[in-house]
């Protein structure tokens, strides 16, 4: 079916940015784009910290992103640095919600209880990797998941310490939206992803159940990123509508490549914005360079 994304109507758009790393080029181009979507509506503009991973979460990358971003030029009008009616603006102090909707799932009768590692799912498949990209559940656990006890959301820090929870797709519907700016898009729920992870065995919720809990939560109306994340975007309309809660649009950029054609990413140090900072580059001028000026 298409999913029908809600009218930018009050604006509120956001930057979550995960402090694993220093912010580098590709970051503040696709942030800057949604600065100026939320400007342009007269809207407003939500900084939240996406501090989930524990491993690779650090307080001076949380600082430094900040610093950064101030520096590049942007202005939110809520965030952890400024507070707001959606707070908290940290993942990591909303533990509460996450755990809320996951029993929700549960009584919903959308997700269950998956024993494998990513390395199962893999020999599963006979693929040696699967890119960046969340493999293709081949079902191992869905048959025998029948009966299984809710999650123990309420009492411990997250459902179980042995199982991930996956949510449930419905193979062979059509998933389809209008991007905002690459247009119509579509993929087949089971063909081009499978059931994927909502809650981690670690007892923290996956990226997916995340964001979508908090963009409903703060009233995002538009989700502005990279285009990495286009099939994303339909696992997440899935989660929206099992919630009964309406979507935002989505507007996916293109990633910013180094000179070599590779995408960025943060261990690219030198294109960091606080290396280019300390060698002298001012933001206008970085601005005016991935513009062709």
């Amino acid at each position: 079916m298409e999913f029908q994304t809600q009218p930018p109507s009050g604006y509120r758009g956001r930057l979550a940015p995960s402090p694993t790393g220093w912010l580098h080029l590709g970051h503040a181009r696709t942030f800057w784009i949604a600065q100026q979507r939320a400007r342009e509506q007269g809207g407003i503009l939500i900084l939240r910290v996406e501090d989930l991973d524990r491993d690779r979460c650090k307080p001076a990358y949380e600082a430094g992103l900040i610093e950064d971003l101030r520096w590049f030029g942007f202005r939110w009008q809520e965030g952890p640095d400024c507070g707001g009616p959606a707070g908290p603006y940290c993942q990591s102090q909303r533990m509460g919600l996450y755990r809320a909707v996951l029993t929700r799932l549960h009584e919903g009768g959308f997700i269950y209880p998956c024993a494998c590692s990513r390395q199962d799912v893999l020999r599963a498949l006979q693929a040696p990797h699967a890119g960046e990209d969340e493999p293709i559940y081949p079902g191992t656990c869905r048959a025998r998941a029948g009966g299984h006890p809710p999650p123990a959301a309420a009492e411990t820090q997250g459902p179980t310490r042995r199982c991930n929870w996956r949510f449930r797709v419905p193979d062979g519907e059509v998933i389809a939206f209008v991007d905002q700016n690459r247009g119509p898009q579509r993929f087949v729920a089971g063909k081009d992803f499978g059931d994927f992870v909502v809650w981690r065995h670690d007892g923290v919720p996956a990226y997916q159940l995340a964001v979508v809990v908090d963009d409903a939560a703060m009233g995002v109306t538009e989700v502005v990123r990279g285009e990495d994340l286009l099939k994303s975007t339909a696992r997440q309309l899935l989660l929206y509508r099992a919630l009964g809660w309406p979507a935002p649009r989505f507007y996916h950029c293109p990633l910013m490549t180094d000179a070599a054609g590779v995408r960025l990413a943060k261990r690219h140090d030198a294109l960091s914005l606080r290396a280019l900072r300390a060698a002298g580059h001012s933001p206008a001028g970085l601005r005016r360079a991935w513009d062709g000026g």
